[in-house]
């Protein structure tokens, strides 16, 4: 009988123990799940890039001979970052959902500028910080908005301030603001994005032909 009472008791223990490690398994089901769909979002996200603006070919620049620096623009946290910002009210914001861009947005901002200055062949040299230029100006930029705006009705919001710093003397030259705003032409994120594209080649174009008449 003992050992029957053994044989019993020890069973028991198997069952039990087979019980917790099937019960602690259950529980780690859905924090498993829910790591894996943490990690598969980004994946499912739609990324988008921004073009380069074409910058109709100006009148003989006195600028060819001078080199330009591109440091990337300054912006705050909330821009600072691949997330495609949208404004719900004054002092509202969220992201875009299942979207981002194919970098952070200042870098990408930077990128395009640097692009649409080289392509105007109106420059000694155009690049960004590290590249080895004999720097003589510098083109210094925030970005306060680049948002799509749904206070009456979706609009892409764009305004990118600038400064042409002299690198010889470190003196401003000259400073202004430039600002675009494009209605979507639909309630997608493709729609957003493409208005977000399309503001940003106005304030690109505005910038490199201030640039180019100030030099």
């Amino acid at each position: 009988m003992m050992r029957s009472s053994v044989t019993t008791s020890r069973t028991r223990q198997r069952h039990g123990g087979a019980h917790r490690g099937w019960a602690r398994a259950a529980m780690a089901l859905p924090m498993a799940a829910l790591l894996l769909s943490g990690c598969g979002t980004s994946a499912k996200n739609d990324t988008f890039d921004l073009s380069a603006a074409s910058v109709p070919a100006a009148r003989q620049s006195s600028a060819r001979g001078r080199q330009l620096l591109i440091p990337p623009p300054s912006a705050l946290k909330a821009l600072d970052s691949d997330h495609v910002l949208v404004r719900l009210s004054d002092s509202e914001i969220q992201y875009l959902g299942k979207s981002q861009w194919s970098d952070n947005l200042p870098l990408m901002v930077q990128s395009k500028l640097v692009q649409a200055f080289e392509d105007t062949g109106k420059l000694g040299g155009v690049g960004i910080p590290g590249q080895g230029l004999a720097i003589d100006y510098q083109l210094l930029t925030d970005i306060r908005s680049f948002e799509v705006d749904t206070q009456g009705g979706n609009r892409a919001v764009i305004e990118i301030s600038a400064k042409l710093l002299n690198d010889r003397n470190g003196t401003i030259v000259r400073q202004q603001v430039f600002s675009a705003t494009m209605p979507a032409r639909g309630g997608d994120n493709a729609a957003f994005v493409a208005a977000l594209d399309q503001a940003f080649g106005t304030v690109t174009t505005q910038i490199v032909n201030w640039t180019l008449k100030v030099l």
